[in-house]
């Protein structure tokens, strides 16, 4: 019995043997960031067994395979429509500046997404600025609503906005939502989701949460956009999810979220409303393109031009972090960026940390709280190299700053569903906006003064002062960067 339990045993380690090996080949063979393949080779070799199973759940994007292939069968039709912006009144790329014309470049080329002028935008900074205006909107709405956002919960004013949803759904508005599975479990439970769907609006969970579905998709994988479309007309875009910060996450100790939101008309919101279409479509296999945009402008008017740049599992890759990349490159005298979750990767470390040192103004802002502790302590393993590279970075101390924003120049800005860390940059299904329109921008920029106001500024020297539980938290955490 003893030789038995020898055999066995041998043969479990040869086993374990062979699955580290297989894996660590696997790791090594897929094209991406070094950091990345090395962080997860470090969390299969420190933690036995749970690495490898941790690799299997979370280590590839897997999209599973019906997604995927109705991912690879849209992408045709999908360009064809795209491309025939390219023809439109609105599309004048000639006439944007430099910066932004690099950015259409690249987006059309390789999504077939121009850059559309004849927009308006409204830069809304208050929760119950954005909610009332969304509310009004849905209540003016006569054909179609197209929304999806990551967070729906119910309380306050979204209360007030499902009850906007259900009379419009009543008077015959064709309502379709999408809202992320793992993002919204409350509200899938909630008695207004049972109204909703009585109504007539039909809800669907994008990417539902099961046990049965972790051997098949990446479980992590999330719908992090925040769009509504009214009637291809209107359209909404940022980083506030659905809910009222007043009733949201109160016992956190982070504070109330700050957020801001775009409200957009022109030919853009088409656009807006086609990337609605292509995640509904990957969800339910239900095809419904917007109509095609006027793409009409004034003569002598201002142009206000909006380049799309959305990102996920079936469309180009790396494609944000690319506009990323480019944008702040471009730079001249300044760049300020403020977001919630800050885990570059090592390119765009390397960039932010270029640009400080070619003489650049680089400012960070981000929460001084946070409400995930594994990116509040990772986060801060990069600040000594952006310190000593010259960047600023600023905490603030007024809630959750939970707002996505890039300012280039003073002159055009980015602005989004988009944070600064891996999950963004490489995972989820996102979107920014590009925009290229120097009144808005100016906008932002005074928003961003005003967290600014709100921040304490990290000194360099104050910084190597930090203790070395501090620093051995910073780097323990940073080891799980792949999963951040």
């Amino acid at each position: 019995m003893e030789k038995l339990y020898q055999i066995l045993a041998l043969a479990g380690v040869i086993g374990y043997w062979l699955l580290v090996a297989s894996v660590t080949i696997r790791v090594v063979i897929k094209r991406r960031a070094v950091s990345v393949s090395l962080a997860w080779l470090m969390i299969i070799y420190i933690i036995p067994f749970v690495g490898v199973l941790l690799y299997f759940l979370f280590g590839e994007l897997n999209l599973g395979r019906k997604r995927a292939e109705r991912s690879q069968k849209m992408f045709k039709p999908y360009g064809e429509w795209f491309t025939q912006l390219h023809e439109c009144q609105a599309h004048q790329p000639t006439l944007l500046n430099i910066q932004l014309s690099q950015i259409h470049d690249l987006c059309s080329n390789r999504t077939a997404i121009p850059a559309l002028c004849g927009n308006t935008l409204s830069l809304q900074d208050t929760p119950e600025k954005i909610l009332r205006s969304i509310i009004d909107d849905i209540e003016s709405a006569k054909d179609n609503i197209r929304i999806e956002f990551y967070i729906w919960q119910n309380g306050g004013l979204v209360d007030a906005v499902n009850s906007a949803l259900i009379q419009a759904a009543k008077r015959g508005v064709n309502i379709q939502i999408l809202i992320d599975s793992a993002g919204s479990p409350k509200f899938f439970r909630s008695h207004w989701y049972g109204l909703m769907k009585e109504s007539g609006i039909k809800i669907i969970q994008a990417l539902e949460v099961n046990a049965f579905r972790m051997f098949f998709r990446r479980l992590d994988l999330r719908l992090h956009r925040k769009i509504i479309t009214i009637d291809d007309e209107v359209a909404y875009t940022g980083s506030m999810n659905m809910v009222d910060p007043l009733y949201f996450k109160q016992d956190s100790g982070v504070g109330q979220w700050i957020d801001i939101m775009v409200r957009v008309t022109g030919p853009t919101v088409n656009i807006l409303a086609a990337i609605h279409a292509w995640d509904w479509e990957v969800e339910t296999g239900e095809r419904n393109l917007p109509s095609f945009p006027l793409c009409s402008i004034e003569p002598n008017g201002a142009l206000h031009p909006i380049q799309v740049v959305p990102s996920g599992p079936g469309m180009p890759e790396n494609l944000i972090q690319q506009v990323l990349t480019l944008a702040i490159n471009q730079a001249k005298e300044s760049v300020r960026i403020t977001t919630p979750y800050f885990v570059p990767s090592d390119n765009l470390l390397q960039v932010l940390k270029m640009t400080a040192q070619r003489g650049v103004l680089v400012e960070l802002i981000i929460p001084r709280k946070n409400d995930s502790l594994l990116v509040n302590w990772a986060s801060k393993s990069f600040f000594s190299e952006l310190l000593d590279a010259g960047v600023r970075i600023y905490q603030f101390g007024g809630g959750l700053l939970h707002t996505k924003s890039v300012v280039i120049d003073q002159q055009y800005c980015l602005i989004g569903s988009v944070n600064l860390d891996m999950r963004s940059l490489w995972l989820n299904f996102e979107l920014t906006l590009a925009v290229d329109d120097k009144e808005f921008t100016k906008e932002l920029y005074w928003v961003q003064d005003r967290y600014l106001s709100q921040s304490i500024s990290i000194s360099p020297s104050e910084w190597e002062q930090r203790n070395f539980t501090h620093r051995m938290l910073e780097r323990g955490f940073y080891l799980f960067n792949p999963l951040l």
